[in-house]
C-alpha cells in the first residue's frame, strides 16, 4: 500500500528513505484505519529545514497584510472543508461530531486564526518602543528560523500542529511552520495542511511557509528541536516526551515552549459544602469527565474538609462516577496509561472508592475512577500523589482543617489551573484569603466557584503556568496577543536612518491604531519633528 505524502518545499511528495510506517486507529472500534503514513528520517527533516530557511528570507520583504490575508484565507478554507474535516477527526479521535467537533472546536480554530490576523494588521502585539532622545527603537519580530509545532492528540483542530493556537501564533509573528503531526490524527492534520497550503499559494507567500511531517524517530525529533536552523519549538503532550525535547533544545540554546501535565487542583471550602454540596459534586464530575478526562484542564485532585460534610460530598461524587458511562479514550495506550497512574496513587496511600479497571467493549475505555487519601498521607507523599492519570480520574484529599489545606496548597506542583469553591454569602472568606495567595503562585489561572475545563479564547486568558505544567511560567498557549510573543525576537535599532527602519518604528504610526511606547508613554499618535 502506498504511503501518504509529506509536504516539503511546496511539494506533496513521497517521504525520502522513511524509517518505518504507521496507521491511525479508530478508537471507537479498536481498528486501524486504512491509510499508512511514513516515519520521516533525517533526509526529510533536513529538506524541510532548508525550505523553511528559504521561506524565512522571502518573508523579510512581505507585509503584515500578506500574513493576515493568509490567516483569513486559511480560516475560510477550513470552513469550506468542514464536513470532510469533522468526519476524519471523528474517525481518528471518536469525539462526537456534534457539538464537540463541528460546533465547538472547529469554530474555535477558525476564530483563533482570525484573531491572529487582526493582531497582525493592528500590530500592537510587536510592542514597538521608541526613545526619541537616544534614537533607540525596538520591536518584536520574527525569529529568523522556522517554528516546529508538535500538536497533542486531544484537540485535533484547536491545538493541531498545522492549524491550532501555536501555529496561528507562530505565523502571526512572521515565522514559517514545520508541523509535526500527532500520530493519533494524521489524516486530520493532512487535511488541515492541504487547506493551509492552498491559502499559502493563493496569498502568494513562500511555499515553505507550511510543511508537514507525520512522525520521526525519537532521536531525529531531538535533533530537529535543537537544529541550528530552528527558531523555536511549541510542544503539547506528555511530561516525559516534553522533558526530553526540552533537554535537547536547552542544550542547543533553542527556545521551546511546553505544555505538559497538570492535575488542576480544586479546593472545596466548608461553607460551599454546607450551601450547595450536590451542585459542586455535579460540577466536579462534569469537569472530570469532559472529553473522557483527556483535557489538560480536567481536575485530577480535589481537596475537601474532613468530616461528615466531606464524606457526604464523596458519596455524591461517587454516585455520579458510578452512574454515568465512561467515555471513549483517544487510543490503545489510554487504558494502560490510566492504570499506571492509578497504580502510583494506590502505592502511595490512596484508596480506591470506585472504578479502577479497563472496560470491555467496542472502544477503548476505562471506568470512571474516584480515589481518596487523608491530608496527612498526601503531605507525606505529595509528589507521587500528584501523578496525572489522563482520564476520568480524581483523587479526593481530606484535609483536617484550613491549616492543612494551606499546607497542601504549598506542596502542589505547578499547574495550569487551580479552583476554590466558596460560600456565596462570604462564610468562607477567611479561609479563602489564606489559601488563595498560596494557590495563586502554583497555577497559571486561578478560578473561584468555577471548574477549569473551559478555556476561553480571549486576550486575557492564560493557558500556561509554573513548571511542570509548562516549561516557562511567563507565557501562554491561548490568548492573542500574548501567545504570539513566544515566537518572536526583540529587534533593536540604534541611530538607524528613518527610511531604513521598520514601518512600526518610524515617526508616523503605520496603522493609526497601533499602540507604541514612546518616551515612556503609550500612544497611537505620530512622532512630530
Amino acid at each position: 500500500m502506498s504511503l501518504q505524502p509529506v509536504l516539503i518545499a511546496g511539494q506533496w511528495r513521497e517521504a525520502q528513505d522513511p524509517t518505518d510506517t504507521f496507521s491511525a486507529t479508530n478508537p471507537a472500534a479498536k481498528s486501524s484505519l486504512p491509510e499508512r503514513y511514513p516515519v520521516s528520517g533525517r533526509a526529510d527533516v533536513e529538506a524541510a529545514l532548508k525550505a523553511a530557511q528559504e521561506a524565512v528570507a522571502a518573508l523579510r520583504s512581505r507585509s503584515p497584510e500578506d500574513i493576515a490575508g493568509f490567516l483569513e484565507r486559511f480560516a475560510d478554507n477550513i470552513e469550506a472543508r468542514a464536513d470532510e474535516l469533522v468526519t476524519q477527526a471523528n474517525l481518528e479521535t471518536a469525539y462526537p461530531v456534534e457539538p464537540r467537533l463541528r460546533s465547538v472546536e472547529l469554530p474555535r480554530t477558525t476564530d483563533q486564526l482570525r484573531q491572529a490576523a487582526a493582531a497582525v494588521r493592528e500590530r500592537s502585539w510587536c510592542h514597538a518602543t521608541i526613545d526619541t532622545k537616544s534614537n533607540i527603537r525596538s520591536k518584536l519580530g520574527p525569529l529568523g528560523g522556522p517554528v516546529v509545532v508538535f500538536g497533542p492528540n486531544n484537540f485535533p483542530f484547536a491545538f493541531n500542529s498545522a492549524a491550532g493556537g501555536d501555529f496561528a501564533a507562530a505565523i502571526a509573528a512572521g515565522n514559517p511552520v514545520i508541523a509535526k503531526a500527532n500520530t493519533g490524527h494524521p489524516g486530520t492534520t493532512k487535511l488541515l495542511t492541504e487547506a493551509a497550503f492552498e491559502a499559502v499559494k493563493s496569498s502568494g507567500l513562500p511555499h515553505g511557509m507550511i510543511q508537514l511531517l507525520y512522525r520521526t524517530p525519537p532521536e531525529v525529533g531531538l535533533e530537529l528541536v535543537s537544529h541550528p536552523l530552528v527558531g523555536a519549538t511549541g510542544f503539547t503532550g506528555s511530561r516525559p516526551a516534553g522533558l526530553k525535547l526540552k533537554a535537547a533544545a536547552d542544550k542547543a540554546g533553542k527556545p521551546i515552549y511546553l505544555e505538559m501535565s497538570s492535575v488542576n487542583p480544586v479546593f472545596v471550602l466548608p461553607g460551599a459544602l454546607r450551601e450547595r454540596s450536590s451542585e459542586v459534586a455535579n460540577d466536579l464530575y462534569a469537569s472530570c469527565s469532559l472529553g473522557a478526562g483527556q483535557f489538560c484542564t480536567n481536575p485530577g485532585l480535589a481537596v475537601v474538609p474532613q468530616g461528615k460534610q466531606g464524606e457526604t460530598f464523596l458519596e455524591q461524587v461517587k454516585g455520579l462516577f458510578e452512574g454515568n458511562p465512561a467515555g471513549t479514550l483517544l487510543g490503545a495506550g489510554g487504558p494502560g496509561g490510566i492504570a499506571e497512574g492509578i497504580g502510583v496513587l494506590l502505592e502511595h496511600g490512596a484508596e480506591l472508592v470506585c472504578g479502577g479497571q479497563e472496560l470491555d467493549g467496542p472502544g477503548y475505555s476505562f471506568a470512571n475512577t474516584l480515589l481518596r487519601v487523608s491530608g496527612q498521607a498526601f503531605l507525606e507523599n505529595p509528589d507521587a500523589l500528584q501523578t496525572e492519570a489522563f482520564g476520568t480520574v480524581n483523587l479526593m484529599v481530606f484535609a483536617e482543617n484550613t491549616a492543612q489545606m494551606i499546607q497542601i496548597a504549598a506542596h502542589l506542583e505547578g499547574n495550569l489551573t487551580g479552583c476554590i469553591y466558596s460560600h456565596t454569602g462570604g462564610e468562607d472568606d477567611i479561609d479563602y484569603d489564606q489559601i488563595a495567595p498560596i494557590l495563586r503562585e502554583k497555577v497559571g489561572r486561578l478560578l473561584n466557584d468555577k471548574m477549569p475545563t473551559g478555556v476561553a479564547v480571549v486576550s486575557a486568558m492564560n493557558h500556561g503556568g509554573p513548571f511542570p505544567a509548562t516549561g516557562h511560567p511567563g507565557f501562554t498557549a491561548v490568548g492573542i496577543l500574548a501567545s504570539i510573543t513566544r515566537f518572536s525576537a526583540l529587534h533593536c535599532f540604534d541611530e538607524v536612518r528613518p527610511h531604513r527602519l521598520p514601518p512600526e518604528l518610524r515617526n508616523e504610526n503605520p496603522t493609526g491604531r497601533m499602540w507604541r511606547l514612546i518616551d515612556g508613554e503609550w500612544s497611537q499618535g505620530n512622532i512630530e519633528g
